[in-house]
């Protein structure tokens, strides 16, 4: 997330030429692909942040979701923009990617962490 919000945010005029978005409205993408990477680079942020914190359960939740619903969206979205253009590998890789962990994340959300038991590890 922090490297693709980054490349949005610092080269948005290379990104929209790389997926050959006419010049005549680059002036508005420029501004949705540098929000998009404010986007991400703040939920990585976040995610860097919260590193440490056990994620399920009721303490992490807000983060579990967030995270959930951000990668199941953009699977969904990819998915459909892939299989429109055939021939994009870069499309298809960030498809495979935000399924995967949509994926990851929706076992994280919908299933409690593991307890473990410290009393009968000690005896």
């Amino acid at each position: 997330m922090a490297v693709c919000g980054a490349a949005f945010l610092f080269v948005p005029h290379e990104i929209l030429n790389y997926f050959g978005t006419p010049s005549a409205v680059a002036g508005v993408s420029v501004l949705f692909v540098q929000l998009a990477g404010a986007l991400l680079f703040g939920f990585a942020m976040m995610n860097w942040m919260a590193k440490t914190v056990l994620i399920g359960g009721i303490y992490a939740r807000p983060l579990a979701i967030g995270n959930f619903t951000h990668f199941l969206i953009g699977a969904l979205g990819l998915l459909k923009a892939a299989y429109a253009a055939q021939n994009s590998s870069a499309v298809w890789t960030f498809a495979v990617i935000y399924t995967i962990f949509a994926i990851l994340f929706g076992i994280v959300f919908f299933t409690h962490p593991l307890k473990t038991n410290n009393a009968a590890q000690n005896d």
